[in-house]
């Protein structure tokens, strides 16, 4: 039987108590066996580090680190020196993976050639239910699908393209819904920025479009986000960050669209993006599912 190449999660943990285990259980917990997990303690305050010791002692794939506290940005890049695996993933350690999650990246990646894989997910909002005066509301989990690529196979200018339809996605901004090429991350010293508060994962994306050919969009949702408000996005949006991220936005896009030679055609839609207010990425709504029975749920750390 021919052996599953290995892949390298990476999972940054800051003060995620209530989740980290959850969070670690679902990666260990795949059906896709032949894995790296690298665990990195961000310097947390709580016990995290301690739950991670727990699990690398019955684990034997998983990589621990404990380290000082340097930002995800950081943590992912030193995840990414440690990485071993022929592919890649992320997952933020306040959400979950699907049991399927990575044997079905895989599969399309190794069946396609494709250096980037692209998921459906779900997100995981908690809602209070209505109360009397006086009594404590009970809460609801309502997930909800979010994608906008059809399933089947892009080459650069057709993933490009439909990349310009919504640039401001989760959907194409975010890691934790993708596998990619190690090999293709070391070649081109590809990284997470670490000047940046926010949109560090879609400025790793638009780095690492330039250099991948072969896209593949799988309709099938892999991982479940849940929602905070009080994350990077929602609590630390402002205008100075907003113009900082914007500008490098804005040259990161432009030399990628002037490569494929898309600028000009494009130009219009990139500058309307990088001027607009709106607070967070936006993506497409397929389904929702209101999850029984009621269950409670701690916001993100």
């Amino acid at each position: 039987m021919e052996q599953q190449p290995l892949v390298s999660i990476i999972v940054p943990v800051y003060n995620a108590k209530n989740h980290i285990a959850r969070c670690i259980e679902s990666i260990r917990h795949q059906t896709y066996q032949n894995l790296q997990i690298i665990v990195l303690n961000d310097g947390s305050k709580d016990v995290s580090l301690e739950v991670c010791r727990m699990y690398a002692k019955v684990d034997k794939r998983i990589l621990l680190v404990d380290k000082a506290n340097s930002g995800v940005s950081a943590t992912r890049n030193l995840g990414l020196k440690l990485a071993e695996g022929k592919y890649l993933q992320f997952a933020d350690s306040d959400d979950y993976l699907d049991p399927n999650a990575t044997a079905l990246l895989v599969n399309k990646a190794e069946r396609y050639n494709a250096d980037m894989v692209i998921a459906h997910y779900h997100r995981v909002e908690t809602v209070k239910l209505f109360a009397l005066p006086g009594q404590t509301p009970a809460t609801r989990e309502i997930t909800t699908t979010f994608g906008f690529l059809e399933e089947g196979p892009l080459d650069k200018l057709q993933f490009a393209r439909h990349l310009m339809e919504e640039p401001a996605s989760f959907y194409y901004g975010v890691m934790w819904n993708k596998l990619y090429r190690r090999e293709l991350v070391q070649a081109h010293d590809i990284q997470c920025s670490e000047e940046l508060e926010w949109s560090e994962d879609l400025l790793f994306n638009l780095e690492y479009i330039r250099y991948a050919e072969r896209f593949y969009a799988l309709a099938t949702p892999i991982y479940y986000y849940v929602q905070n408000p009080e994350s990077i996005c929602h609590s630390r949006l402002n205008i100075r960050n907003m113009v900082t991220t914007r500008t490098a936005l804005f040259t990161y896009y432009k030399d990628l669209y002037e490569s494929l030679g898309l600028y000009e055609e494009n130009k219009l839609q990139i500058y309307k993006y990088l001027v607009s207010v709106a607070e967070s990425p936006r993506d497409a709504r397929v389904t929702t599912i209101v999850n029984n029975p009621p269950e409670k749920k701690e916001k993100k750390s």
